[in-house]
This record gives C-alpha cells, structure tokens and sequence, in this order.
C-alpha cells in the first residue's frame, strides 16, 4: 500500500515510473562510482530490470515522489492506473520526465533484489537505494529504507546485503542506522573513472 509522510509518497514502483527511474539511474552512471556500470540506458534498456519486481515477493522496487495538491484532493480524479504500461553532476536527474497524475518529481528508489542466482540463496537478498541529488538532506533514503524493511517482514528473507563503493560516508551511515554490520571489503574489485575502487560489504539479519 502507499504511504505518505509529509510531502512524499513512497509506493511500489510501476512503468510510469520507468523514464525518470532511467534518468536518475543514469545520472550516477555518468557521475559516479557509486554504481559499476559504465554507459547509460535508454528507458527500453532498463525495461527488462523494472519488470523483474513484482509489487510483493521479496523483490521489490519501491520509489518516493514529491505528493501534489492533485495527489491530496481526491476530486480531481484517480490516480494512474498502477498496472499500466508506461551517485552527483550539473542540472537534477529526472527533469523532463512523464509523471504519473497526481504526482511530482521523481525523489528516489530502493529495491531489494536477488543476491546470487543459485536456488541457495532465495533467503537473502541485495538492497540498495538512490536519492535524486536535488532531494538529497529531505530523509528519502531513510523513508525508503523504513518501507521496504516493512514490507520485507512479511518475506521469507533472513539475510539482507549491501556493496558500498568506498568512500560513500552517507550510505554507510543510513546502512548502520538500519542495523547493518560491516562484514567486508572487496579491495579494487572495479575500474571505472581511470581507477580501482574498493566495494565494502554490509550485513543486516532480518530472521
């Protein structure tokens, strides 16, 4: 279900969703070494990951958008049907990108995702999250964060990882707040920028 806290919506997310989803991603591509990939995708590239989270299981995607004065009055019609088809540089990710009616721009995203493919694995999963750079200081990561781990209760998860490419102080600080414990570091474990960067692992048990 979606939840609302002060001017942010965080829901499941949906195809609506995939442009501005794609155009923040991308922005840590080009920015960042927050993320190993090298080149950017086209909205059809990305298409293939959106539809790999269903809207319950233990992989979700869930994204945080500004709530609108059309989002508050429900006389000005519904909302988009859900089911329907549709990491810092210059300028704000997202910008330009089609809306679902009734809300705003796109704050940021988390998702839990399959840690290794091997059928072994099934209770333990990959989280991460990405705040749009013009939301950072708002507490996204943390709304995000606090509704997925909800959702995740429910899940036959026990184990929930994270890889945070060194240095990264903010997400290591929402990671702990969040029960995560350091377990360890991959050293120059991927390239990118013309450098070797270091990706260290956190742990949080979830049963």
């Amino acid at each position: 279900m979606p939840r609302e806290q002060g001017e942010v919506q965080v829901r499941a997310g949906t195809e609506a969703d995939l442009p501005a989803l794609t155009d923040l991603y991308n922005h840590y591509i080009r920015e960042t070494c927050i993320t190993f990939d090298l080149e950017p995708f086209t909205p059809g590239q990305r298409r293939p990951w959106l539809l790999a989270y269903p809207q319950d299981g233990p992989h979700r995607l869930l994204v945080a958008r500004e709530v609108t004065d059309r989002t508050k009055n429900p006389h000005n019609g519904p909302e988009s049907d859900p089911h329907a088809g549709s990491a810092e540089g210059p300028g704000t990710a997202g910008e330009g990108a089609p809306e679902t009616a009734g809300e705003g721009a796109l704050l940021g995203y988390a998702t839990s995702s399959s840690f290794r493919p091997k059928a072994a694995y099934a209770p333990s999963v990959e989280v991460t999250a990405y705040c749009a750079p013009h939301a950072v200081g708002r507490g996204i990561g943390t709304l995000l964060y606090t509704a997925l781990f909800e959702a995740l209760a429910d899940e036959d998860v026990h184990r929930a990882y994270a890889g945070i490419t060194q240095p990264n102080e903010a997400s290591t600080r929402l990671h702990t707040r969040f029960g995560f414990r350091h377990i360890g570091t991959y050293t120059e474990v991927g390239r990118k920028f013309g450098r070797y960067w270091d990706v260290a692992w956190y742990q949080k048990d979830l049963g």
